[in-house]
C-alpha cells in the first residue's frame, strides 16, 4: 500500500520540484485525499486481497461524492446503471406509494454496496435512495463493474454472497408483512435494531416507514408494549425492559 501511495503521490507531482505556496498545499490536499479514497477502498471485504496495483485500477474507476444527510441521491427516474458503495454514514432505500406514503425497504451501513446493477442482479426498481447521516459514496459505472468481475470472480463470489443475504432478508421482510400482525413485526423491528439494551436514533415516525404503517398506529403500539412493561420510551430511544418477553411477542 505504501509503495501504491508514493505512486499516486508521484503522479500527482510529476517531475516538477517542490516548492512552496498555495500550489503546493492543493498538491498534498489532493495526496491526502487519494489516500483517505485508497484506505477507504482497502477496508470493504469485497476488495480485501487485491493488489496495490489492482486497488489503483479500483481507484481509477471510482468517483467518490459527500452526500448530507437528507439529500435523495438517486430516484426512480435514473436510468443509467451505476453501482454505489458507501463507504462512511448511512443510506436508506425507499419506495413511495401512490397515496405518497414512504416504505423504506433497506437502511444501509458502511462499507456496503447498492445501485442499479442488472448485470449482478443487483437493482433499485423504482427505489429512492437517500442518505439520512452525511455520507461518504463512491460509484462505478457498469463497464468498470463488469471488468472487474471478469478479471476477478473472488470479488464476483464475495458480491453474490451479499446479494444472496438480501435476498433472505427481503424474504423475510415479507414473510413477516404476510403472516404477522403489528405488534410481532414491531418486536422483530426493535430486536434486530437493538444496541445492547435499547433502540437508538429511530424515531415514530423512522419505525413506522420500515414496517409500512402510519405513525400514529406505531405510536399505539409502543405504547402496548410499554404499558405490558416490555419497553421504556425516550425521545428517539426506546430501552428494553423484558427482552425475554419481547422476543416472545416477536414470535407470536
Amino acid at each position: 500500500m505504501a509503495d501504491l501511495l508514493s505512486k499516486i503521490s508521484q503522479r500527482l507531482r510529476g517531475v516538477r520540484p517542490a516548492f512552496t505556496g498555495a500550489g503546493s498545499e492543493m498538491e498534498m490536499a489532493d495526496v491526502s485525499a487519494l489516500r483517505a479514497k485508497i484506505g477507504y477502498l482497502s477496508a470493504m471485504e469485497l476488495f480485501r486481497d487485491l493488489t496495490p496495483a489492482e486497488m489503483d485500477e479500483v481507484d481509477r474507476a471510482t468517483v467518490m461524492q459527500t452526500c448530507r444527510a437528507g439529500r435523495v441521491f438517486y430516484t426512480p427516474s435514473e436510468t443509467g446503471e451505476v453501482l454505489f458503495i458507501l463507504k462512511t454514514g448511512m443510506v436508506q432505500l425507499y419506495r413511495m406509494s401512490a397515496e405518497g406514503r414512504k416504505l423504506v425497504i433497506a437502511r444501509l451501513e458502511p462499507v456496503c454496496f447498492f445501485g442499479e446493477m442488472s448485470c449482478v442482479g443487483q437493482g433499485m426498481y423504482n427505489t429512492f435512495a437517500e442518505a439520512t447521516e452525511d455520507s461518504l459514496i463512491c460509484t462505478m459505472s457498469r463497464h468498470d463493474v463488469e471488468r472487474l468481475l471478469l478479471s476477478k470472480p473472488k470479488v464476483a463470489v464475495r458480491i453474490l454472497e451479499a446479494i444472496g443475504q438480501r435476498l433472505v432478508s427481503a424474504e423475510r421482510q415479507l414473510e413477516e408483512m404476510a403472516f404477522k400482525g403489528l405488534i410481532p413485526r414491531l418486536a422483530a423491528l426493535l430486536l434486530r435494531t437493538a444496541e445492547g439494551d435499547g433502540v437508538k436514533g429511530l424515531s415514530h415516525q423512522d419505525i413506522a416507514e420500515q414496517l409500512g404503517v402510519y405513525r400514529e398506529t406505531v405510536t399505539n403500539a409502543l405504547n402496548e408494549l410499554k404499558t405490558a412493561g416490555i419497553i421504556d420510551l425516550g425521545r428517539k430511544h426506546i430501552t428494553i425492559i423484558d427482552r425475554i418477553r419481547l422476543e416472545r411477542a416477536a414470535n407470536e
